[in-house]
């Protein structure tokens, strides 16, 4: 490498190195106009100076700092540009820092009780009273069911199980007709209790049965449908029933 004040400049790959960068990333920096192109030898070589590699050696540190590259020419011109720019960027990599405690922190729960990977994080807790089809359920509506039905979900879970919904569970597909409606006598009063102490869920049944659900609702009530035997199904199926003959008129 040639020494500095000999007059002598360096070759493109001289600099690069100094700037822990490649050849392709400083001709790229020259044809979007952030690294000024040097004067040429009489060989044709390019002669980069001392203020070539100080340019090169800021860019690369804004680019290490996370700064975009369509960023860096606009700070050139404007010190509050500038200020914008890194109170953006930091307010970026606090909302990323926010996201990744968090991911460590349900980490730390996976790794105690694997099966709360199945599970949205709010119901994690839950993970050792879960079946799981209960699991797989949840999964699927932690992703189509809006943040305030979902609330009203887990509100369901945390609380006692009653003896018919422990019955719904334990449900095999031979049962009687005489035992799937009797359950969904007894299980007709607790869906209407939740429906009346959590008014989403009751607004989410109504939405189905009135067909017009969107996409999710569909998504929802397929995974109602393949998660339960025929005869669960049946059984929910009559609860609507009930719920509807002794819904008061008007």
């Amino acid at each position: 490498m040639a020494a500095c004040g000999t007059g002598a400049g360096w070759s493109t790959r001289e600099p690069a190195e100094i700037a822990g960068t490649t050849l392709k990333t400083v001709r790229h920096y020259h044809r979007i106009g952030l690294l000024e192109e040097p004067e040429r030898a009489v060989n044709g070589y390019k002669q980069y100076q001392t203020r070539h590699l100080v340019r090169l050696l800021r860019i690369r540190r804004l680019v290490d700092l996370g700064v975009p590259l369509a960023d860096i020419a606009a700070m050139d011109s404007s010190v509050e540009g500038a200020e914008q720019t890194f109170r953006a960027l930091d307010a970026e990599l606090a909302a990323s820092i926010k996201r990744q405690q968090r991911i460590r922190e349900e980490l730390a729960g996976i790794l105690r009780q694997p099966e709360r990977a199945d599970l949205p994080p709010a119901f994690g807790d839950l993970a050792g009273d879960l079946s799981d089809d209960e699991r797989a359920f949840l999964l699927v509506c932690s992703r189509v069911l809006d943040p305030q039905v979902l609330d009203s979900l887990r509100e369901t879970y945390t609380s006692t199980p009653t003896p018919a919904g422990k019955d719904l569970d334990a449900l095999s597909e031979d049962a009687s007709e005489e035992a799937r409606q009797g359950l969904a006598e007894r299980l007709a009063s607790d869906v209407d209790r939740d429906r009346k102490r959590h008014p989403r869920l009751g607004e989410l049944a109504e939405q189905g049965a009135a067909g017009h659900g969107p996409r999710n609702w569909l998504v929802f009530l397929r995974a109602v449908v393949e998660l339960h035997n025929p005869a669960q199904i049946d059984v929910l199926q009559r609860v609507d029933v009930i719920l509807d003959r002794d819904e008061p008129v008007g």
